[in-house]
């Protein structure tokens, strides 16, 4: 029998990638930007490696391969930050916010121009901007669908150079007196182009004069899942932002489900409420080096009844913007900065009883050897203690399994400088947004009952 220290975990998990492809299921009726903030709607999402044939060690070594490269481009974000800010020079204080997280796990459906065409562009709560590959192009990378002609559009227009959200841009220049941009990421691909408005269609819900980037001269290997990027951090450029929504949340369907016939979720607008049982609620975190992140203030973290001596400062934003925890739906496992995560392997594995594989090639840290004959196992408790709200994680949150391999597996990771608190951890969880409040609530929620 288990104490209440302990859970029981079914063997029937597997890590696989958490990317989706956003379709737009059934949303409110066709709105103007003055509502928008009233009512919202509603885009579910499909896993993108569903129909991919891919066995479940395929589907892991996709995953973590995506996890590490996106975060070596928040750590070289954050890098960049701490290291320019230390220097003096005016330009250089101009230049550090010219790079971006970039990338994603999950693809969003989105509709552009009049008459439409549909794109595939990834979401990133980690960035701003909103931008899709434009013709004509000199240089583009490849995409599934046709890349965006402005000429065919009747909505299309031209942003000026006094325009505020001209201004917003990190680096930007003004050429014919149109504001054109340079937007770089952390693996050193970029996108080039300049500043637009144009009509976009979520569904049935048609949003105009959403300023974008039509970028024309695009570079690197970070975007070929999508046609381009839709940012939803916390800056003016980003689509929440623009459309002066003061809440959004997602639900994501766990791992453990059939990708083919589940679906996740994204509320944007008022319908993503926080009236749920059971529900807590931690302030967000502000960095001013950082201002599209997501930041949670982590206090510490405790295994079964063992809070773990983790210094207080292990998980503290840093005054040179370094440090500190962000939430984020782009990174699969969560990853914890390398001294707190020694002391978390280590008590685990004292508490776990069953013998460490140390020859697992999944690319997680911390592996066990699965007994033969049996379908669950029994694991410490863990819990996550935000301020003002401890999260006592599912078993299925944090610990992956595979018979057949013989293993289970801890989902998490080690980093240096900033952790995250990835999408594994929050599966089967409403996560709200609350830019009104400052606040970032989790609820325990069926998601793929949605």
């Amino acid at each position: 029998m288990a104490s209440s220290n302990f859970a029981y975990f079914s063997l029937f998990l597997f890590l696989s990638s958490i990317l989706f492809a956003f379709q737009v299921s059934s949303t409110s009726r066709h709105v103007v930007i003055n509502n928008h903030s009233k009512k919202g709607f509603k885009v579910s999402l499909k896993h993108v490696d569903s129909g991919g044939n891919f066995t479940k060690f395929e589907r892991l070594q996709r995953a973590m391969a995506r996890g590490r490269s996106r975060l070596q481009r928040l750590s070289l974000v954050a890098n960049s930050f701490a290291s320019l800010s230390s220097k003096d020079d005016d330009s250089n204080n101009n230049v550090k916010s010219t790079i971006h997280a970039g990338n994603g796990e999950f693809l969003m459906q989105i509709s552009i121009g009049s008459p439409s065409e549909s794109y595939n562009a990834i979401m990133d709560t980690g960035s701003d901007l909103v931008w899709t590959q434009c013709k004509p192009c000199k240089e583009c990378f490849d995409q599934s669908t046709p890349i965006f002609d402005p000429s065919k559009s009747s909505t299309f227009e031209k942003i000026s150079c006094s325009n505020k959200l001209c201004e917003a841009l990190p680096m930007s220049s003004c050429g014919d007196s149109n504001c054109e941009y340079m937007y770089t990421y952390g693996d050193y691909s970029s996108s080039e182009g300049f500043l637009a408005s144009e009509t976009f269609t979520f569904g049935e819900v048609s949003i105009p004069n959403v300023a974008f980037g039509c970028g024309n001269d695009n570079e690197g290997n970070g975007f070929s899942q999508g046609a381009g990027l839709v940012g939803l951090g916390r800056g003016p450029l980003s689509l929440i932002s623009q459309l002066h929504m003061s809440r959004f949340s997602y639900c994501l369907t766990s791992i453990n489900e059939d990708a083919d016939s589940t679906s996740s979720t994204l509320l944007m607008g008022s319908i993503a409420h926080d009236d749920y049982n059971n529900i807590i609620t931690t302030p967000l975190v502000k960095n001013p080096t950082q201002p599209s992140f997501y930041y949670l203030s982590l206090q510490g973290i405790s295994v079964g009844d063992t809070q773990l001596p983790i210094n207080k400062s292990t998980f503290s934003l840093n005054k040179d913007g370094t440090g500190g925890m962000i939430i984020d739906s782009g990174t699969t496992i969560t990853y914890l900065e390398e001294s707190a995560f020694s002391l978390l392997k280590k008590v685990f594995s004292s508490k776990v009883n069953l013998p460490v594989d140390d020859s697992s090639s999944t690319g997680l840290d911390l592996c066990f050897k699965l007994p033969s004959n049996t379908n669950h196992i029994e694991i410490p408790k863990l819990i996550f203690h935000f301020e003002g709200a401890d999260m006592d994680l599912p078993a299925d949150n944090y610990m992956i399994a595979d018979s057949s391999m013989g293993i289970a597996c801890l989902a998490m990771g080690s980093s240096r400088g900033m952790s995250i608190f990835g999408n594994v951890q929050q599966q089967n969880m409403m996560v709200i947004h609350d830019l009104d409040k400052e606040t970032l609530s989790f609820a325990p929620t069926q998601c793929d009952k949605l």
